[in-house]
């Protein structure tokens, strides 16, 4: 049936046109934008699974400026220890230079007063963005001084966890007395302000701890003397099946090392207050150090630290010494020993310092590259999501175009069949 009011054909090719022409929109906005997913209401469950990567994107971009800052800040305190460790060399090649027979020692120290201000000038120039690595405040001040631990940290991570929880990491770098070279508060438990506990020969310092039963544990360090194996053997014969541990004329050692014993007992409240933490357990009771609180380290300490040792005043020192252990100093080189010793000590303890700065400095550079990585492969998963293949979009918006201009075709010559009706009409 032909019909001047409905035009079937024309109705289903107008259908198809407007069809046609829907897909040829989106396909012209995929190729113009390069998603395939740009909207939710292109697909819900990816465009918000890339938005959130997107977002954690960002973040971990702060996080790429967060580690190149705290890079900055370890890269600054590590040359600063590295040039440290180099001047305290120097201070100590002076002093074996002091042992010279005849040789002028005001001279020296001359020299070794220099080092000691370029020292203090290392470390107060060691300074990035107003932060300073090398020294702080990590005492109370006090006397004895209460040593405070100070925590810097560099921004490491960013995480999201299965839950969709976030988290920042950190790496932590303590600054505390073993890793501070001067200590700001006063209260000298710097490496280089510390002043020196006389642990006389024939003596070892030993750590007494105390637990308070709640957690709290407080250590101690003593002097105590040190016994050979061949004065245990003075003593009798050991009783004690534990090789760690010589029991022999009503007493008992410990030892702490090759031919190195100290005394020990099993009564904790010879070493001071109840809940002390043995040492060593023989498989039936616990032992402990047995210490002097005249002897407690802090009790041992003498004016004399890296930045202050003055060889021109060896004669004052050995008197001060002889008052922490009388007779144990005779000559003006045995305290030359003595500084020679804690110098080194000293010395070691920066290396450690410098060893942790460049431990953090490793693992900074490592996680830099990680995330560097880790932000391309989201980029690259974002992409797999939501990206369009040009390609393919390419190909289908030539078919649509070819498609819109036949479905126009079909759309005119459905609207040319219902004019056809009027010769009908005609005479």
């Amino acid at each position: 049936m032909t019909s001047i009011l409905t035009n079937v054909a024309a109705m289903a090719a107008l259908q198809t046109l407007r069809s046609i022409d829907r897909n040829l929109e989106t396909t012209q906005a995929r190729v113009s934008t390069g998603l395939r997913v740009e909207t939710a209401e292109d697909n819900a469950a990816y465009w918000s699974i890339a938005t959130t990567m997107r977002s954690d994107n960002g973040t971990l971009s702060t996080v790429q400026d967060a580690l190149g800052l705290g890079a900055a800040k370890v890269d600054t305190a590590y040359e600063a220890m590295d040039s440290a460790i180099a001047t305290v060399q120097e201070i100590k090649s002076k002093l074996v230079a002091a042992y010279g027979v005849g040789v002028d020692r005001s001279k020296i120290q001359e020299e070794i007063t220099q080092l000691q201000e370029q020292l203090h000038s290392i470390s107060e120039s060691a300074s990035f963005s107003g932060e300073n690595w090398i020294q702080g405040v990590i005492s109370d001040g006090g006397s004895p001084a209460v040593e405070k631990t100070l925590l810097k940290e560099v921004v490491s991570a960013f995480t999201r966890g299965p839950s969709g929880e976030v988290a920042v990491t950190t790496v932590d770098y303590p600054m505390n007395s073993t890793t501070v070279l001067f200590d700001t508060s006063g209260g000298k438990l710097g490496i280089l302000d510390k002043d020196l506990a006389y642990v006389a020969k024939g003596e070892m310092a030993v750590t007494a701890s105390t637990d308070d039963g709640a957690g709290l544990v407080t250590n101690a360090n003593f002097a105590v003397l040190t016994y050979r194996d061949a004065d245990l053997a003075g003593l009798g014969v050991d009783t004690n099946a534990d090789p760690s541990i010589y029991t022999a004329g009503g007493g008992s050692y410990f030892k702490v090392t090759d031919d190195v014993w100290v005394e020990a007992t099993t009564t904790d409240s010879a070493v001071g207050p109840a809940f002390t933490v043995p040492v060593h357990n023989d498989g039936t009771n616990d032992f402990f150090y047995v210490v002097v609180a005249g002897n407690n380290l802090n009790n041992r300490k003498v004016d004399l630290s890296v930045v202050t040792l003055d060889i021109t005043k060896l004669g004052d020192l050995r008197v001060a010494l002889n008052a922490k252990v009388p007779g144990s100093i005779t000559e003006d080189t045995d305290v030359l020993d003595i500084m020679m010793s804690f110098v080194d000590q000293q010395l070691l303890a920066m290396t450690s310092a410098a060893s942790s700065l460049g431990s953090i400095q490793s693992r900074i550079d490592l996680q830099e590259d990680f995330i560097a990585s880790l932000i391309d492969v989201i980029d690259k998963g974002i992409g797999r999501l939501v990206d369009a293949d040009m390609n393919e979009e390419s190909t289908r918006l030539k078919a649509l175009q070819t498609q819109q201009q036949l479905g126009i075709q079909s759309l005119s010559i459905a609207n040319t069949n219902a004019e056809n009706i009027l010769t009908l009409f005609r005479q």
